[in-house]
């Protein structure tokens, strides 16, 4: 994680908060704090990149997941496709005991801003329940909101504690 961090501190503070946001796993958890504490944006700058740089690979997942599935599917070969299809059955399979949570399940996902829990897998976990991206979206991108707003008070409130 170190070495992300150098890497875009020779960036100027808004690019690396933008691009921090886009890094998986990290995501906002990373960028705003960051914007916040060591770039010292102000409140309102540091949200707005990293929701932006967030959602736009998001949207490129809910875009293009499916095309991707069939590219795979397509250029796999007999054997790795057979075991791709099988895969994504077992994977989509174990979902379905998430599907009664629906979309308010996917924005509360998103929204409690925990490892693991980020929009880009909201995105993928809406691709394997066959969620289409309209429905979908508006849903991740609200959980990105509160996970920003969520993650700047505690960001703001360690900064006074500490």
């Amino acid at each position: 994680m170190h070495a992300i961090i150098n890497f875009f501190l020779q960036f100027p503070p808004e690019l690396a908060t933008f691009f921090l946001s886009m890094v998986p796993v990290a995501e906002m958890r990373l960028s705003l704090p960051m914007a916040l504490l060591v770039f010292h944006l102000p409140v309102w700058e540091a949200i707005i990149l990293s929701i932006v740089g967030t959602i736009i690979p998001t949207t490129l997942i809910l875009l293009f997941g499916e095309k991707f599935h069939r590219w795979v599917e397509a250029r796999a070969g007999l054997f790795f496709g057979k075991a791709w299809a099988r895969h994504l059955i077992k994977i989509q399979k174990s979902f379905t005991k998430y599907e009664k949570y629906g979309l308010v399940g996917l924005f509360v996902f998103v929204a409690v801003s925990l490892p693991g829990t980020g929009s880009y897998t909201a995105a993928i976990v809406a691709f394997l329940l066959g969620i289409p991206i309209k429905k979908s979206w508006p849903f991740i991108l609200g959980g990105v909101i509160i996970s920003a707003i969520v993650i700047t008070l505690i960001t703001l409130g360690a900064d006074k504690i500490f």
